[in-house]
């Protein structure tokens, strides 16, 4: 059975790896490559393959995106293809979902391809489509997307973009949020209660009306006094915990007792 085939990944080595792979089987027909998911979604029309190689991550258009463009009901069969992301993996690994994460070894590739030429084999016998499997994995992506992983802010007249991994803490000041980064600091028009809802709760914690801190970035949180806490962050900078904050104060031990060099 000639299995016709669609890549699908922004990143060129990573679509040659998967084309060469490809490639090496008899069984294959490659349709075509493409860069970004706007094209993805035309080629997919176009051609209707029977499996699609996605990218997950790809600028404007994600992986995620081009299976709500297409519709999961009428997507080929997918395998989804990810820079290492624990959270996407596991969003995978729970609902049975092929994917590979980059980079990947012939033996993985082959293990892939082979599981993903038995579900198409078993959805054209049965007659059954895998999109309850997909609809769950993607929703638990789109869960963990509902979260920004990038802030734009104006320096100048240019626009600059800050990882929020790189905040260290953000400080509330009347209409607009400080970054505070380990070597500088951003000011965002935004206040903190917007701001807060849309960073991972995961990650970050509100420990006083006016401090977001980046968990991570705790190295110490020692008492202080009539139910206080101080939180020493690894830049150095001691922040005062509200004694209302106790959720806060709970998550930032469980996070510390977590790390195996706390």
């Amino acid at each position: 059975m000639t299995i016709t085939a669609l890549v699908v990944d922004d990143e060129p080595l990573a679509r040659r790896a998967i084309v060469r792979q490809l490639g090496n089987d008899t069984d294959i027909e490659l349709l075509g490559e493409c860069g970004d998911g706007a094209s993805a979604v035309r080629a997919i029309r176009q051609h209707s393959p029977d499996l699609v190689f996605l990218d997950v991550q790809m600028p404007a258009l994600t992986g995620v995106d081009v299976v709500a463009a297409i519709g999961v009901e009428r997507m080929p069969a997918i395998v989804f293809v990810t820079a290492y992301e624990q959270y996407a993996v596991k969003a995978f690994e729970a609902n049975a979902v092929d994917y590979l994460v980059k980079p990947f070894s012939r033996e993985r590739f082959a293990e892939t391809l082979s599981r993903a030429k038995s579900r198409l084999a078993e959805r054209a016998n049965r007659n059954e489509p895998s999109s309850a499997r997909i609809m769950q994995a993607l929703e638990a992506l789109r869960q963990r997307d509902r979260y920004v992983e990038r802030l734009a802010v104006r320096i100048g007249e240019h626009i600059t973009f800050v990882g929020v991994d790189d905040i260290v803490w953000i400080k509330a000041s009347g209409n607009v949020v400080l970054l505070h980064l380990a070597d500088r600091v951003h000011e965002l028009r935004e206040t903190m209660s917007s701001l807060a809802t849309r960073l991972d709760p995961r990650r970050f914690a509100r420990i006083h009306r006016s401090a977001i801190i980046n968990m991570r970035r705790v190295q110490a949180i020692h008492p202080w006094f009539n139910g206080h806490h101080v939180v020493t962050m690894d830049t150095g900078q001691k922040l005062r915990m509200s004694r209302y904050q106790h959720e806060a104060f709970l998550r930032l031990v469980s996070a510390r007792e977590a790390k195996p060099d706390a």
